[in-house]
């Protein structure tokens, strides 16, 4: 626990008088429209510089050589086929990365567009594992001003004119609009999921413009949060003395980014909805056999704001009504013809030709007088479809239906509930946020890293569809065929085709019997009560590593989706627990060496749910055989661990229990020496998968060590006590023999080799004690130790590195010399920064912990760093060069809020004594494969079940 004095420190502090000026902020005082006192600032006129990429250096060159040629030939071999590789090095975008971005739009899981600080859309993730960075530079929101007598006119794109595309001159495109915006006193603040514009007198001098952007993310909220939907409330204040006529426009093409706008057969359709909604919606004909999708954009008329429309114009010279006519129109009439409501679904566009609609929404503002517009914008595409052909619903249909129509009810339920949904939000955000203890810099990038929940790819579909789409998979592959083929997933299909007698079933005294032998342990791992039932979700690794729910990486998010939608984490937990018990027999090669393996063991964690096939095929990842990884199933067991602490879901544990046994007993034989530890295998067999690891090592090692107290405690709540008694003597054998190979008396050594950095400071090293302190376990070795190891990262890992401005390099040499073993050793990783940070915390170290992830800040997200807001990578090097933009690691910031903020239900877990076992022999403390029956007693721990939201 941490105390009240806690952050006696420098604050990295970004009050909003520093970019606007007292006087504004006053005017714009209400109704939210002043931007909040704690955010991310930027002005507009900001240079948005190109980001630079690692490379890898000769040495680590001709050591990949190898992989190199194999990957390549894969990521060709998949191309063939119509398919990316989940990992494609060679393939680059033309539109390069630069330091633009900024709150993403819409909810999770339906869909996402990013938009940057500047205003332009872009990161377009429609289409599951697809992204296209490129802006469309047609979406934009613009002006148009005149003032009584006419003397005074003004119109301009509400965004600056820096951009490639723009520099065309004479044409009849977007060039001819009125770029005149020039951002030096306009100001950008996000603080997800909103963001505030602030045009402190530009265009007009006399006139005050706040646009706030809105998102329907609130956690504990599971209907909300999965629309797709984004509302823009502009704030109008004029402190002329003449009253002032302002169109507001909001223009959109039919583009799902890329080309695609280009492709043929668009329609846009005019329509008045209710309650004064109005608008156009977009029908967007995709291709390669994808799902339709149907974009909305509307604003509210109200008794002082006029809304009209024009439903389609075109991009080039050749249109029947160009971007220049309609920016004419604009200018001379500040609105357009009432008559277009009327006009009907227009003509479908020719490949080749860009339509565009526009929606225009005109008031008077009164000199001295204030004014509200609102716009909004909504994507329907009900169906999800991967690669492989598996289609399933989204989450929004549940309440929405599956017609691409939807998008009308979706932006009108936007513009009519988006004040609640700030509400919820701030009823969220206000604790942290007005917690003084609290520095100023994290406050606001705990909240901005979770962007990456609505721009990770994430993907939330209703789960009937997900077993409707199970039964026709089965139907077409089978199950447990002795070919090779895929083994189902559905465990009422293990039942009926395994034999052998394997089955799990509840019995009439409430006893959960649990029969185990040869083919493992079976339960229904899908128990879900109907009011329970809050879908399926999958999210990225990261943009460029596409697969979903990469478990290693998800052991460091995982705490932003437990705290803040924990039913999605459970669910999560579930799909992998079912995995575990699960076998794919179809051959795969796997390019690291060469080798050729089965694509699922059963008893491993896998390392991803998938990629074009989730849920049905698992492991994309094929680098390496995961089966053989060291971390993956201990970090299975440990999160289970928490998550069940954490809830209280005692029919969770129940469901999962089985999973953890299985998990727990596979890793068994990867104790070569009888010692009860674990050792590697000489290759990279874990998260680092580059960074070779020879005997016991640290990172491995510990969380083994956690994996045991975490089973044992779990054990014994579900009733095991057997199994708890042979994790406690395993424990205890394996803590004495990793102190005896690796504790050098102030650290643990990498690994237990004689390699040139067996010696080396890991920063992730004590990751096993980070989860024990954080599920209420007690400590995996004695303080003293902890202490001294995470001083030791601190002094060395984090302060050697650039004085502490970057974060926590991976590796160090006692000697104070980065380890530049290979790639992963000399980088900088973001997420473990965060990570090792939560571990200072829970262990009374807090001015450490903060300043260790105050350097990912400096370096990632401040002016003076290298642009990596809203895009936070896996990790960069010591100069700055980044690896894989848009990366789920960085969640584990949340990791550092469950540490300050533990919930009741871990304070008040049952304790478990370590200590107090019954000695057994080298031959009896091996996993027992005999038949158990556990007893599960009516009892939920605390009364914190699924409310874990700070």
């Amino acid at each position: 626990m941490v105390g009240a004095t806690l952050f006696h420190r420098r604050k990295h502090s970004w009050p909003p008088e520093e970019f606007i000026s007292r006087s504004t902020l006053q005017l714009l005082d209400f109704d939210s429209a002043a931007p909040p006192a704690h955010a991310w600032r930027r002005k507009l006129n900001c240079h948005a510089n190109l980001l630079k990429e690692f490379t890898i250096t000769f040495r680590e060159a001709i050591k990949m050589v190898r992989l190199g040629i194999r990957l390549w030939s894969y990521v060709r071999e998949e191309a063939s086929h119509g398919r990316k590789a989940p990992i494609d090095p060679f393939t680059k975008e033309n539109c390069k990365p630069s330091a633009s971005q900024g709150v993403p739009l819409g909810g999770m899981g339906s869909g996402s567009i990013s938009r940057g600080f500047r205003g332009e859309f872009k990161q377009w993730q429609i289409t599951p594992g697809t992204c296209d960075p490129s802006p469309m530079m047609s979406n934009q929101f613009s002006i148009f001003i005149s003032r009584d007598g006419g003397h005074k006119k003004y119109a301009s794109v509400l965004s600056p004119g820096q951009h490639g595309s723009l520099r065309k001159s004479h044409d009849k495109g977007i060039s001819s609009w009125g770029w005149n915006l020039n951002g030096q006193h306009s100001t950008y603040h996000a603080l997800f999921p909103r963001a505030w514009t602030i045009y402190d007198g530009e265009p007009d001098p006399e006139l005050k413009i706040s646009c706030r952007q809105i998102s329907p993310f609130i956690p504990n909220n599971y209907r909300d949060s999965s629309l797709p939907a984004a509302v823009f409330v502009y704030t109008l204040v004029n402190t002329g003395k003449e009253r002032a006529k302002v169109s507001l426009l909001f223009t959109w093409a039919n583009s799902m980014g890329g080309t695609s706008h280009m492709s043929g057969g668009h329609v846009n359709e005019p329509f008045i909805g209710e309650d004064g909604v109005s608008g156009v919606l977009l029908h967007h004909k995709t291709g390669k056999g994808n799902p339709p999708v149907t974009f909305a954009v509307a604003a509210s008329e109200t008794q002082n704001v006029n809304v009209t429309v024009l439903p389609c114009f075109g991009l080039s010279e050749d249109s029947s009504f160009t971007a220049k006519d309609m920016w004419d129109t604009m200018e001379k009439d500040g609105k357009f013809d009432q008559e277009n409501f009327n006009s009907g679904p227009s003509t479908p566009s020719l490949a080749g030709d860009t339509i565009c609609a526009a929606v225009s929404a005109s008031a008077w503002v009164e000199a001295h007088g204030k004014c509200t517009v609102s716009f909004a914008l909504s994507w329907s595409s009900p169906k999800v479809k991967f690669s492989k052909g598996s289609t399933y619903d989204r989450r929004y249909t549940k309440f929405y239906g599956t017609s691409p129509r939807a998008a009308l009810d979706l932006v009108h339920d936007a513009l009519t509930n988006y004040k609640r949904w700030e509400e919820d939000i701030e009823a969220w955000q206000n604790p942290i946020l007005r917690d003084e203890r609290l520095p100023e810099w994290y406050k606001f990038t705990l909240f901005n890293e979770l962007y990456f929940l609505v721009a990770g790819g994430t993907v939330w579909i209703d789960s009937a569809s997900l077993d409707s789409n199970r039964s026709s998979h089965h139907q077409q592959s089978g199950f447990g065929n002795s070919d090779g083929k895929a083994s189902g997933l559905d465990i009422n299909d293990q039942h009926n085709n395994l034999g052998n007698g394997n089955s799990v079933g509840t019995k009439s005294n409430g006893e959960v019997s649990a029969i185990h032998n040869r083919n493992g342990l079976f339960v229904d791992t899908r128990h879900v009560d109907d009011g329970d039932d809050v879908g399926r979700f999958l999210y990225l690794e990261g943009v460029e590593y596409v697969m979903w729910c990469t478990y290693d990486v998800h052991f460091y998010a995982s705490y932003a989706l437990l705290m803040l939608f924990p039913k999605i984490e459970l669910n999560i937990q579930r799909d992998f627990a079912k995995a575990v018990l699960s076998e794919d027999g179809r051959k795969v090669k796997f390019l690291a060496e060469g080798n050729v393996g089965i694509r699922k063991v059963r008893g491993a964690v896998p390392h991803d749910l998938g990629m074009h096939d989730p849920w049905n095929e698992m492991n994309a990842y094929n680098i390496h055989d995961t089966s053989k990884w060291k971390d993956l199933n201990p970090k299975f067991v440990l999160q289970v661990y928490r998550d069940f602490a954490a809830t209280g879901d005692y029919q969770f544990g129940i469901d999962v229990w089985p999973a953890v046994r299985a998990a727990m007993e596979y890793m068994e034989q990867f104790d070569r020496d009888n010692d009860d530890l674990i050792e590697n295998d000489g290759f990279p067999d874990q998260t680092y998968d580059t960074w070779t690891v020879h005997g016991v090592s640290a990172y491995c090692g510990c969380l083994w060590l956690a994996a045991l107290q975490a089973a044992a405690a779990m054990a014994l709540q579900i009733g095991d006590k057997f199994f708890a008694e042979l994790c406690k003597n395993k424990f205890l054998n394996a803590k004495a023999a990793l102190e005896k190979k690796l504790w050098n008396g102030s650290y643990f050594n990498y690994d237990s080799g004689a390699s040139s950095n067996s010696k080396s400071i890991q920063t992730d090293q004590l990751a096993g004690q980070w989860y024990a302190a954080s599920s209420g376990l007690p400590p995996i070795f004695e303080e003293s130790k902890i202490k001294s190891t995470m001083q030791k990262i601190f002094d060395f890992n984090v302060m050697k590195t650039k004085g502490g401005k970057m974060g926590a390099v991976n590796g160090m040499h006692p000697d104070g010399k980065v380890d530049d073993t290979c790639m992963q050793s000399r980088e900088i990783w973001t997420g473990v920064t965060y990570a090792a940070a939560a571990t200072m915390i829970l262990s009374g170290m807090e001015e450490q912990g903060f300043t260790t992830a105050e350097g990912i800040f400096t370096a990632g997200w401040s002016e003076e760093g290298f642009g990596y807001w809203f895009q936070t990578p896996e990790g960069w090097t010591t100069d700055g060069h980044y690896r894989s933009l848009i990366y789920m690691r960085p969640l584990a910031i949340w990791g550092m809020q469950w540490a300050l903020s533990l919930p009741k239900a871990i304070l008040d877990a049952p304790q478990i004594n370590m200590m107090d076992r019954v000695h057994l022999s080298p031959r009896s403390r091996r996993f027992s494969h005999n038949v158990k029956v556990v007893k599960h007693k009516a009892k939920c721990f605390g009364n914190s079940a699924l409310s874990c939201s700070c």
